[in-house]
This record gives structure tokens, sequence and C-alpha cells, in this order.
């Protein structure tokens, strides 16, 4: 049979979940939210002051270095790798911060703050009869320290503990003149970028080092790590879930500082057997007062002044803040985001309303007529895995309501992330920010037990017990908004379980070692088309054979790759193989696979252009077929 693209086994779920469902409760995890892109352009003053803008924040156990922990946060996303010639620098008067809670208090315990120099040698260049250039750089970059490079950055690291009274501690310094990887301007100015980058991983010695530096710290851009299908915004994926399938974050670059540190150094009194749980969270903050400079007002004489046009003064506050994902994009109302950017989260028990009553569950019903969870009744309308998640973590003890007023009563009964296992926060306080529990061990993709759905796919080392770089927070969320925590087990949950934007990675391999997130990409190549690459499907059966192709691929994918996926029940995807492009790249060689006959199998096919095509990758519609 010949299949379009916007068929089947979606709007298949969608009619299954229509049907109807009942409530019932469910011991899988989950963190709220739904599909956007993350915390990218979410609030009104972010998005007229993308600097100091966060869009993700990550912590988790370093997978090859287990007795360490790396706290990652990405700054001023959507960044076009070719956008010259300022590109994306940090901002220089700005404080970007990653914060730690080890007590249950909801306020920063431990305060790791960045913050960056310009080093501006552009208006020194020898340039005709006034001198001065445009140009990043002027020649080939092949260190940090070259003369070809005119504009770069430094950053200091400090690190920063509290008083009683919650006043800060003299800062110490972890780091000073920390050289930033420039950007990757293309193949004749950062001819060996991953050198440069290398040359941005400084060695950290922490306090309570006696045998040499024990942290690694990086300041520098990198590709966005966060993936999802952006069309989200067209009506929950065009009506239909037949939107799916592109990242629309794929060829784009963000800011981040990484830091890795011992696990001993993060937890309450150093001990991580008894206080295995740390709260994470990123912000950033500008002075209070910036006053713009007049017309014909003096240029400024120093090379190294990053402005002729705005002065700033005041105390710090905070304009931005990152935990979980998706929350400020999802959870909070547009009218309140502002206000959660500013907001600490000592005083996060004041969204607990929308957080058990969330907006999207209510359009996905309008939309998509499944009925909400929310009107389903007994445990399904108090949303108590929204909170858990949102607000306390997952605990014995939250579990059985005797912290946190029951507010996660009876979605897990196990000691995961709450801060209550901790022995010295009994009683914690409701806070939105990741949890992560230190002594979980790692799990790295290919390994056993590891689930891209973290610990909705039974896999503890991933979200929401901290987030990984690859978690695919997406389809994690927008499954327990549509119930899959509190339906019965069933045709129905199976579909929930089921249902993602079919983007399930990001577009490029993440790093074996710290800072784990991948080079950034290059001003040289071209970003992807912004369209996805279009195809047909054709699965045909015959004698428990099924023979799959792809055609109709327009653009032509000349040069690119085509690979046949089949979906387990638990929505995995297992590779069949790869199969050979014509000339054209306009259709695929058959792959055949066997399989039991009058038993159903799913089928999905990938094509993936080669980078600077006119078109970006794109996944069919999973197709499921009675095999004859």
């Amino acid at each position: 049979m010949d299949l379009p693209m916007r068929t089947t086994t979606r709007r298949r779920v969608i009619a299954i979940l229509a049907a109807g469902a009942t409530a019932a409760t469910s011991a899988v995890l989950l963190a709220p939210g739904t599909s956007t892109a993350s915390s990218h352009r979410e609030a009104p003053y972010t998005l007229s002051d993308p600097l100091v803008d966060n869009t993700d924040t990550y912590a988790f156990v370093s997978p090859d270095r287990p007795d360490t922990v790396t706290l990652s946060a990405n700054f001023n996303g959507f960044q076009e790798p070719a956008q010259g010639p300022n590109f994306y620098p940090f901002d220089n008067k700005a404080r970007y911060e990653i914060h730690i809670d080890n007590n249950g208090d909801a306020r920063p315990d431990i305060t790791y703050r960045w913050t960056f120099k310009d080093i501006d040698r552009r208006g020194t260049a020898e340039r005709g009869a006034t001198d001065g250039t445009f140009l990043l750089n002027d020649g080939p970059v092949r260190s940090y320290n070259d003369a070809t490079l005119k504009f770069k950055q430094s950053y200091t690291l400090q690190g920063i503990r509290y008083n009683a009274d919650r006043t800060e501690q003299a800062p110490i310094n972890l780091v000073v003149d920390g050289k930033v990887a420039p950007p990757n301007v293309g193949k004749a100015s950062t001819p060996n970028y991953a050198a440069l980058r290398n040359e941005a991983v400084r060695a950290v010695t922490l306090p309570g080092d006696s045998a040499g530096p024990s942290g690694k710290a990086f300041a520098g851009p990198a590709d966005d790590p966060f993936f999802l299908d952006l069309r989200i915004f067209d009506l929950l994926y065009g009506g239909d879930f037949s939107e799916v399938g592109y990242d629309g974050l794929s060829g784009y670059n963000v800011n981040n500082v990484s830091l890795q540190v011992p696990k001993r150094l993060l937890v309450a009194a150093g001990d991580a057997s008894a206080n295995p749980v740390i709260g994470v969270w990123s912000t950033t903050s500008r002075r209070q007062n910036r006053v713009l400079l007049a017309n014909n007002a003096a240029p400024a004489t120093s090379v190294n002044e990053d402005s002729d046009t705005a002065q700033d003064s005041g105390p710090f506050v905070q304009v931005s803040r990152l935990g979980n994902p998706l929350v400020n994009e999802a959870v909070v109302p547009a009218n309140l985001k502002d206000f959660f950017n500013r907001s600490t989260p000592d005083t996060d028990a004041k969204f607990l309303a929308k957080v058990q009553d969330p907006e999207v569950p209510i359009l996905v019903e309008q939309i998509y007529r499944i009925p909400n969870p929310n009107k389903l009744g007994g445990v399904a309308a108090k949303r108590n895995d929204l909170s858990a998640a949102f607000l306390t973590g997952f605990s014995r003890d939250v579990f059985a309501g005797r912290t946190f007023g029951g507010l996660g009563r009876g979605v897990l009964d196990a000691d995961l992330n709450s801060l209550d296992i901790n022995r010295v926060s009994p009683n914690p306080v409701p806070a939105e920010y990741l949890r992560l529990n230190v002594n979980v061990p790692p799990k790295k993709p290919g390994q056993a037990g590891y689930s891209r759905l973290g610990a909705v796919g039974g896999d503890l080392s991933g979200f929401p017990n901290g987030r990984r770089l690859q978690d695919d927070v997406v389809d994690i969320a927008l499954q327990v908004l549509e119930g899959v925590l509190v339906r019965p087990a069933g045709a129905t949950r199976n579909a929930v379980a089921g249902l993602g934007d079919a983007v399930n990675r990001s577009d490029r391999a993440l790093s074996g070692t710290f800072p784990y997130v991948a080079l950034p990409h290059a001003g040289s190549d071209p970003r992807r088309g912004q369209d996805p690459v279009q195809f047909r499907q054709r699965f045909r059966s015959s004698g428990g054979v099924v023979t799959a192709s792809a055609y109709g691929i327009s653009p032509g994918a000349k040069g690119g790759r085509a690979q046949l996926f089949k979906v387990l029940s638990d929505g995995r995807q297992v590779l069949v193989g790869t199969a050979r492009l014509n000339a054209a790249g306009t259709a695929t060689s058959s792959l055949q696979v066997r399989h039991p006959v009058g038993r159903d199998l799913t089928l999905v096919w990938r094509v993936t252009p080669l980078r600077g095509s006119a078109a970006g990758p794109n996944t069919g519609v999973q197709t499921t077929i009675t095999v004859r």
C-alpha cells in the first residue's frame, strides 16, 4: 500500500484517545510542561533582551566521572551560525549564575557566578585613513591568543556561599581570565575549531582540593542540545499530529556555561550518603538602572569599552530564571511570565493552582477531543503527579502525604529526588527547580536500562531526576499532561505513552567528555532549510516479509541518507537498516523486514539530506500494518 506522510498511526492514536478514558493511578514519573522551545523567547522582557535569556538548565551525574556532577546552562538561543560581524557574545554587564539548594529552604546555599569581559582590539587595526575594522578576525584563528582574533572575551568564575541571614559571604575566585571559546566563524577563519574549544576547557581548583584541581569549567558557544518540532504553535502540530518530525532547533547554536564539581562539594555537610539530593536552577541578572546616552555624545576612547549607548548602575536584579524545562512556557500564563522570571523558588507555592490545572490538556481537549485528565475525578483531578514533579520531588514521604501536605500523594512510592530524603531537610519548602539525587548511577545511550524518556522509560538517572542533555523532555511532558500517570493499563494509556513530536534526538552527537555539549555549527556551513524534506512511504507485505521504501523525496536528498526504523510497543525505535538513494536522491532502494503473519508491525522512514541542502531532515508518520 502507498501511504502519504500525513496519515495513519498518530491519527489512529487520536481516535483511540477521543473514545474516552477513566482514571487510575500509575507508578510512572514525569515533569510538567508541554512542547515549546523550552525557555527560548518565552517571556516579554527576555524577548527584547536575548543576551540574558536562559534557555535550558541541566544537572546530571557525569557519565565518565560518576563521582562528579555536571552543571550546565544555556543562554541566547536561536543563534544563526553565520550571523556576523558581532556574532553572539555574553553580556559583559550581566551576571550568569547557577544555584544549588542542598538544605531544602528553596534558597541558594551555593552560587557559581560567571561575569565576562570584552577584549576588543578592532579599533587598533590599521585600516585606511581611520583605523578600525568591522571584522571579528582578520585572518585564520588557530589559538585564543592569535593576533588575528580581534574580538574575544574572558570570564571570572566565582563560588559564593551564604551566611545564616542569607547575605553573601565574600566570593571566592575559582577562575580568573578564563578563555571564552570564540565563535565558529567558518572553515577559513577557524579551521580547527575543536582545538579552539578544547583550549577553553579549564581545570578548576575548588575549596578543599588538596591533590590538585578537581573541577572543570567552560564558557562558549555550542550546538543547542534541546530538540523539538516547533510546529506545536500551529494548533498543536497541525490539529491532527501531522506536523511532526522536524527539529526546529536544528542548526542553531546557544551560549553555554558548564561546571563539573565533585558531588561531595555540592551536597549538604559534604555527605552524599545522608544528603544525596540537591536543587539546581540558573538565573541572569542586570543592574537595576540603565541610562541611554544623549544623541551625538562623544564616543568612548577605550577599545575595551563595549558600548557608547548606555550606562548601567544600581544593584543587580534577577531578570531570567530556569529550573525545570517548559514551566514558564507552558504552565505560567503570558501575563505572569516576566513575574516568574523575577521570582525566587522559595515563593513558588503561589503557582500551585496553575500547576494542578495546566492549560495544555484544555487545549488538547478542544482541538483533539481527548478528555482532559483533570476531569477524570479522583487522584487524576488533583494532578498530584505534576505537583510532585514541579514543587516537591518524589519520595516515600511525599507518596504518603507526610511532607508537603500530600501534594504528591499516591504518585510514586520511592525515594528518588525529593529534598525530604536529606537528613538536614525533613520538611523542605515547595519550590520549582531541578532536583538531582547524586547517588543514582548514570546511564549512557546504548547501555542496558537507558531511556531517552528518563524516569518515564524506567531510567531513574534521567529527567526528572536532574536533566541530561539527551533527555526527551518534550515527549515526556506531552505524555504526562495527557494522563499517562493517571490512566489505567490498556489501549488508551498505551496510546498516550506513544505520543510525541517524532524528534527524538538533537541534530548533533554529544561529546563523551566535559563539557559534553556538541561543537557549535560553523558559519561557513549553511544551516539546513527551515522546511523539512517531503516524501511518501510504501509498505507491502507477502509471505511474512514486509518490503519498505520511500519515494517522491522533494527536494532530492542527493548524497543524504534514508533510514528505516521499527517502532516497539514502548515507543522506542530500532534501526532496521539504511537504504541507498538513487542518483537524484528522490527515492530509496527497498528494505525487507521479516515478521510473523497476522501480527502488527509499525515502521517509519527518516530521510536526512546533506547539511547545507535546501531542506532539513524529516521523519515519516509511524505506520502500522498487519503482516500478510
